[in-house]
């Protein structure tokens, strides 16, 4: 599609930081930051219906159960529910002694004032205190030069610390020049050593730097240089956790997050599932497993994810994509048959040992260790594999079918899907084998038999078999080294038998009763075609004969041969 008629010259590629020398290429991400959430002040701000209070104390007491201890709770000096809230926190007693609280507000009196009477009593608190240095926003928005943008900062960190000087708990702080990524990198260094300079931080009482990517404008390696040039020039960088605080406007938020964590940030701000203005936030749950992934220990336990995800989106109304990393209901799903036969493979051979490492195609976690199950990592349509099909049958059921016998039972079930256009539950594809080989009866039905073992000859027995033949019911006998010989040999005497036998196995299910086994026979005509038979019985003799039955009634009308 030609963009002809919308002239490119609007735009212009974001600027580089001259960096040279930049080291972050070469680092690796080997602990986890520290982290912070957002859910209940950015994330609920971007919420076509922002929660209640109730709804917020429970997105609270989920946050704490996942692990973070600092948790932005709101904006209270903005919104009366926003205090409301906070009140609730503190004179309610929901916030453990080891979480901070953090508070949003703008560099302006009244709701510094305001905010410092929401965090009263609270045993630990951040204060964040911000206000826009872009020159955009120092243009359009305010009409000041950057020497006044600059002393609305030092305005706003010098009350912060006066206030914080009587308020009875632990009060920190941290300062944001809003749309950092989109200023010049040595205004924005001025503008926090102002703030740096009023606050007075030390390696024992540090200030939290958050560097935020508001509006995501560049590709993630032009925000990690910007990071490592910041992390480089700051003076008492010792003193100050720089933090960072990426959108995703570009789609590229966790690849920001993650490049500017190797260039030297110390903290995370972001949100369950990345929900947050227009595009969202960082999504921490993507950056904390893609850690885990790596055999770095993000210190959020994200092992029930589901039940997390569950709680989400009834507080937040909001859905997580079926596509979404590692939550979704599609990601650990295959329908493609070169990769259900992959993932089938690497189940089978995964080393059981503890602490063997993970390898099974397409899988870069195992999604039992997040609270998924394996049940519908690989799941059928027209598009599936002879692979797939069978990982269904033994994971759901337990049958194990032989490997030969795979090409056939897929043809059959992919057919299924492709006629109905549609997906194939397990129940659907279990339906699909029972009918094509359990409950065949015709031409020929077993109805009943008799074995008769030969005291004289070793390993000799006969058969009289009682069965019904295009409805017809007739007895055939037969002799042989075993039942199925025996009852081939009554076929054949009868003048029914127009098939070699080539294969027969027998398997104990896996699932249900332990005495229930599934037999498989594999005849071969002479047109060269072969065609499989199954059967499922308590009794392995009787279970081996009706396979046989089962093949040769496959044979006789219309069953998918194996084409071999």
């Amino acid at each position: 599609m030609s963009m002809q008629k919308h002239p490119i010259t609007k735009y212009r590629p974001f600027p580089a930081v001259n960096l040279p020398d930049r080291t972050w290429p070469d680092r690796r991400i080997e602990r986890a930051p520290i982290w912070c959430s957002v859910d209940l002040r950015d994330g609920n701000q971007s919420l076509p219906i922002p929660m209640t209070v109730e709804e917020k104390l429970e997105m609270f007491d989920l946050l704490v159960e996942i692990g973070f201890k600092e948790i932005e709770i709101g904006f209270p000096s903005a919104s009366e529910t926003e205090y409301r809230f906070m009140r609730r926190l503190i004179d309610g007693g929901h916030i453990p002694p080891d979480v901070t609280v953090q508070t949003l507000v703008q560099c302006r009196e009244h709701l510094i004032r305001r905010t410092f009477e929401a965090i009263d009593g609270a045993p630990n608190a951040i204060v964040h205190f911000y206000n826009s240095t872009n020159p955009l926003q120092r243009r359009v928005t305010f009409n000041l030069d950057k020497a006044a943008i600059k002393e609305i900062a030092v305005e706003g960190a010098t009350l912060c610390r006066d206030l914080a000087k009587h308020a009875p708990g632990n009060v920190r702080f941290e300062y944001s020049p809003e749309s950092f990524t989109d200023t010049e990198l040595d205004y924005a260094l001025e503008v926090c050593e102002a703030v740096i300079d009023v606050i007075q931080p030390t390696p024992e009482h540090r200030l939290i730097l958050n560097l935020p990517a508001t509006v995501e404008l560049s590709t993630p390696n032009i925000h990690a240089d910007q990071i490592e040039w910041f992390c480089r020039n700051l003076r008492q960088r010792d003193a100050i956790i720089l933090s960072l605080h990426t959108h995703n406007d570009r789609g590229t938020g966790v690849a920001a997050t993650e490049l500017g964590l190797m260039a030297g940030a110390d903290r995370v701000e972001g949100t369950l599932f990345g929900n947050g203005e227009r595009t969202g936030n960082l999504d921490i749950v993507t950056v904390a497993l893609n850690m885990y992934t790596q055999g770095v220990d993000p210190q959020l336990d994200f092992s029930k994810l589901p039940t997390i995800r569950a709680k989400y989106e009834t507080c937040t109304r909001m859905s997580v994509h079926e596509r979404h990393p590692y939550a979704g209901d599609l990601v650990f799903t295959a329908f493609s048959g070169s990769h259900q036969d992959a993932i089938k493979k690497g189940m089978d051979q995964m080393d059981p040992r503890p602490g063997a490492h993970w390898q099974v195609p397409y899988l870069a976690i195992d999604c039992e260790d997040i609270g998924r199950t394996y049940q519908a990592i690989i799941r059928i349509n027209s598009q599936s594999g002879k692979g797939g099909v069978a990982y269904v049958l033994e994971r759901s059921f337990g049958i194990e079918m032989p490997k030969q016998m795979h090409p056939e039972f897929g043809a059959v079930a992919t057919n299924a899907a492709d006629d109905a256009s549609a997906e194939l539950s397990s129940l659907q594809i279990r339906e699909i084998f029972d009918r094509e080989y359990l409950q065949r009866k015709t031409p020929l039905e077993l109805t009943d038999y008799t074995i008769r073992h030969d005291p004289a000859a070793h390993n000799k027995v006969g058969i009289t078999a009682e069965v019904v033949l295009d409805g017809q019911a007739r007895t055939l006998t037969g002799d042989g080294n075993g039942p199925i010989a025996a009852f081939v040999n009554a076929l054949e005497r009868a003048g029914l038998k127009d098939f070699r036998l080539l294969d027969y196995s027998q398997k104990a299910i896996r699932h249900g009763s332990s005495a229930e086994a599934v037999s498989f026979v594999l005849i071969g005509l002479h047109t060269g075609k072969s065609y499989w038979g199954a059967s499922i019985h308590t009794n392995v003799e009787e279970g081996s004969l009706q396979a046989v039955v089962s093949a040769y009634n496959r044979s006789h009308s219309g069953g998918a041969p194996t084409g071999l």
